[in-house]
């Protein structure tokens, strides 16, 4: 059976991206795909990778727009999903990957994001635990943000398995320039990104209230970094540890988590997470052990801010919304050199 699918703020990065995966997908056909500023643009003109759209174009963004669409995908700015689900059939189903429905403290949202909330819907991190019922379940779908994704897989076994205690954690995660979206600004330039990097939105990222949500972390310090590359998220969190925890039941911790998952994969002991491996990919490269000097626990793990942090992400959740198999239209391997 094939689903039509209608994609809103297709003319950025992460818009791209879910229109790309698309046009590979054997059951998801896209009906429409709208922009702002580019309305009436064509796709190829915006996206010239994607040759399988040309001769279409952008539409406005909407409820008309999405008419006869079983799905509809949101890339929108944090802030204006809201408003245009309120305006859809509440039959039709929805992943939102903004950040609008992630969040289920209002005053939490209020406070990074300074804007009233607009209400919560299932989180949709199916590997987390029961999440995939619950996605499948559900006609509006929250995805994870991107730094989001890295740490909360990376965390969250060590919690539910008393492990790691959940009141020091310290994330130290680097970005590539797509995260911060495709508008033209001075520090995203290539003479200011080239051959540098640097911290942002230090110990006031948006994605920490997420982070704690999902994880259960009670204190969290985060550091972004912008790295010199168009995309990829490298995280390593590390945690207090209980008493008498070693480099080896971290790694079964992991295992036991993701053993029977399709895009996170722990790696063999010894080798580590690299962004480069996850490129185009819908995976997510973990690995765990001990500071040796400290004795905190550290966990490393890769994806692509793009693929598991974001559009392969939104496809996943749409495929189990559908009663599709989650890997349809997506990989886990990824391109070398």
């Amino acid at each position: 059976m094939t689903y039509q699918v209608a994609v809103a703020g297709a003319s950025g990065y992460a818009g791209g991206e879910v229109l790309r995966i698309l046009a590979d997908h054997p059951q998801l056909d896209v009906i429409a795909a709208s922009a702002h500023s580019q309305a009436g643009e064509s796709i190829t003109a915006v996206h010239p990778h994607l040759t399988d759209y040309a001769g279409r174009r952008f539409s406005e963004t909407t409820p008309e727009a999405f008419a006869g669409a079983d799905l509809v995908i949101m890339t929108l700015p944090h802030g204006q999903s809201g408003p245009l689900a309120a305006q859809l059939d509440p039959e039709v189903k929805i992943v939102d990957l903004g950040a609008d429905h992630r969040l289920e403290d209002a005053a939490a949202w209020e406070a990074y994001y300074g804007s009233p909330h607009a209400g919560t819907w299932t989180y949709g991190l199916p590997e987390l635990p029961g999440q995939r019922e619950a996605i499948a379940a559900s006609k509006r779908v929250a995805a994870t943000g991107c730094y989001a994704v890295s740490v909360v897989l990376a965390l969250r076994p060590l919690f539910d398995s008393g492990i790691a205690e959940a009141d020091d954690v310290v994330v130290v995660a680097a970005s590539g320039t797509s995260g911060a979206g495709n508008a033209a600004k001075k520090q995203l330039l290539a003479s200011e990104v080239i051959g540098s990097m640097r911290p942002y939105k230090v110990g006031a990222h948006q994605h920490v209230p997420e982070i704690k949500q999902a994880t259960g972390a009670t204190s969290l310090s985060m550091t972004p970094l912008l790295a010199p590359m168009p995309r990829g998220i490298i995280a390593t969190a590390t945690a207090k540890p209980a008493a008498g925890a070693t480099a080896d039941d971290v790694r079964e911790v992991l295992a036991k988590a993701y053993g029977g998952e399709h895009f996170v994969r722990l790696l063999p002991e010894g080798f580590w997470p690299a962004t480069a491996s996850t490129y185009g990919t819908n995976a997510a490269l973990l690995q765990g052990g001990i500071d040796r000097d400290s004795g905190r626990i550290i966990v490393t793990s890769a994806i692509d801010n793009l693929g598991k942090g974001a559009s392969g992400q939104v496809v996943q959740c749409a495929n189990i919304m559908l009663g599709l198999p989650e890997e349809t239209g997506l990989t886990v391997n990824g391109v070398a050199p």
